[in-house]
């Protein structure tokens, strides 16, 4: 393999002034000897597959729909969907027009769903009936700018006030004929990532992205031809859609959809039914499984060639035991929403080195990572400074900017534009291995996801006792961190572990399951800077 020939190509491939991501993605495998796309299995033992060509014919379906409801190239679609086939047809339809995805997490309450439609300006967001009720609560400048398409449980006519039936629009629709081709510039997604001192930022994801998602599942990840493929990340996060759902679609490998709630008992069941071999997930679900004890390893033997993990650190103690119980260690990789993944303890045999304790690996090739100290200057090795892409020297960064947002957009790059800047503290060995320190902003990172502490704050704002709260996030077994919040309520209030209740219920609902504060502590004041700036580098170490 050459791993600089490889990511010259697929610049070549994907980049160029005139592009069909539909045909990259899925019509270019319709003549394989094995077309099948996606395997999906539920909770309810419920099992569906569907082919390349099948997924072609609904895509294009769907999209005849979408365009004769005025979806044009550089619309924004939103999908809140669970993993299914739904989910994977209408990804597809809107790449057909040339338009542009906006995944949103289902377990995303109104509010979140809101700032994201908004701020994207979707056209259309299609959902299901689990999800419906929520968009009842969007303000109504909101729910008005969007068309609402419902995948029912039963496929019905359309629905009351204008809306649309998922399957009834598709099936009565005219297939469109050829796709839209596009820039390689032009975005594919545009996904929102969370900060500290302000909203979700959105990050628009070119479609000459696809290189760099291409090198990872082959390099980080090595999915090979004979490999069963499992990536257990949720599409509605950067990780899953990035890897679990574009990923295996660019190499014609099956998408594993499992939709149900997790449990290491069903985890390892899935693993043997399907024979996976190829592993993917975050560290809370290897920690899980861990704590489950080794009968559940007896009773379904993994057949795993390799495993990875991805999202936040993964401790030393769990890749040893997967050592013990898999016959294999678990590869830690590194990346964020804005890069996809840059570092990588390389699964491919010619990028493969010796595991060392902690590291989170090398520098994947296309990509060069650099340390730099306070003045934007690289540091020597095993000194800590902020991790950043040399951007001269990184072919497969696509990352140019935040979404309509100059300002945080500059805060991401040094002043003369040479290094993309990540905000986490990290050190490198001579060898090129690196090391994580930790986290220049506040983000919390609980099972894998990235939490933004101004979104729970504000959620937690809209209680009317609240009068001030500060969220960080504190060490957890389990999930790497938790979210705690630190309250302060208004005068007449006391602070009952019924009112807490009520505050967790209430970011569950406005803001995202995962999101909630599993620990509240009612306090007087919070630390503050003069200026009046919350301290919650204060909070942390008194957590610590």
């Amino acid at each position: 393999m050459d791993p600089q020939q490889s990511i010259q190509d697929w610049l070549q491939n994907y980049g160029g002034p005139s592009v069909t991501p539909a045909w990259i993605l899925c019509d270019r495998h319709l003549t394989a000897p094995d077309s099948n796309a996606i395997r999906y299995e539920d909770d309810e033992g419920t099992q569906l597959s569907k082919s390349f060509r099948e997924l072609h014919e609904l895509s294009s379906r769907l999209a005849g729909f979408l365009g004769s409801q005025g979806v044009q190239q550089g619309d924004r679609v939103a999908g809140l969907l669970p993993k299914g086939i739904e989910l994977v047809v209408t990804t597809l339809a809107v790449w057909r027009l040339g338009g542009v995805y906006v995944p949103l997490f289902t377990a995303f309450g109104p509010q979140g769903i809101a700032y994201r439609t908004d701020m994207s300006r979707t056209k259309v967001l299609i959902t299901d009936d689990a999800n419906r009720s929520k968009l009842e609560e969007l303000s109504p400048a909101s729910r008005n700018r969007m068309q609402i398409v419902t995948v029912s449980s039963r496929r019905q006519p359309d629905l009351a006030g204008g809306e649309h039936s998922f399957w009834s629009s598709l099936e009565k629709a005219s297939p469109i004929v050829e796709s839209t081709p596009v820039r390689g510039e032009d975005p594919l997604i545009l996904i929102f990532t969370s900060g500290t001192t302000g909203n979700p930022k959105g990050v628009p994801v070119p479609i000459k992205g696809l290189a760099s998602f291409e090198a990872y599942m082959r390099f980080g990840l090595d999915v090979r031809k004979e490999d069963v493929y499992w990536n257990m990340a949720d599409p509605g996060w950067a990780y899953g859609l990035y890897y679990n759902l574009v990923g295996p679609l660019l190499l014609g490998k099956p998408i594993l959809f499992y939709n149900a709630s997790f449990t290491p008992e069903k985890a390892y069941s899935f693993m043997d039914r399907y024979g996976v071999t190829n592993f993917a997930s975050a560290p809370t679900a290897y920690r899980a499984l861990k704590a489950a004890g080794p009968d559940l390893v007896d009773r379904y033997p993994p057949r795993l060639r390799v495993a990875s993990s991805a999202g936040e650190p993964l401790n030393p103690e769990v890749i040893e035991w997967a050592r013990a119980h898999f016959g294999i260690p678990i590869h830690d990789h590194y990346g964020q929403t804005e890069l996809g993944m840059v570092i990588n303890n390389h699964h491919h045999p010619d990028l493969q080195s010796e595991l060392k304790s902690g590291s989170m690996g090398q520098t994947m090739p296309g990509f060069r990572m650099v340390v730099l100290d306070e003045s934007a200057q690289e540091v020597a090795p095993r000194t800590e400074g902020q991790l950043a892409v040399d951007t001269q020297a990184s072919p497969l960064l696509w990352f140019k900017g935040y979404w309509e947002d100059d300002a945080k957009t500059s805060q991401r790059y040094t002043d003369d534009g040479r290094y993309c800047l990540t905000g986490d503290t990290v050190s490198y060995e001579e060898q090129g291995f690196f090391f994580f320190s930790g986290r220049s902003d506040d983000i919390i990172l609980s099972a894998g996801y990235r939490i933004g502490p101004f979104e729970v704050e504000s959620a937690l704002m809209e209680h009317p006792s609240v009068a001030e709260t500060a969220v960080i996030g504190v060490p957890d077994e389990l999930r790497g961190e938790i979210v705690k919040a630190y309250v302060v309520l208004h005068s007449e209030q006391e602070g009952t572990e019924e009112l807490a209740e009520e505050l967790r219920m209430l970011v569950k609902r406005q803001l995202a399951k995962h999101a909630y504060p599993r620990i509240i502590a009612f306090v007087d004041e919070l630390p503050k800077t003069p200026s009046g700036k919350i301290q919650r580098f204060l909070l942390r170490q008194k957590d610590a």
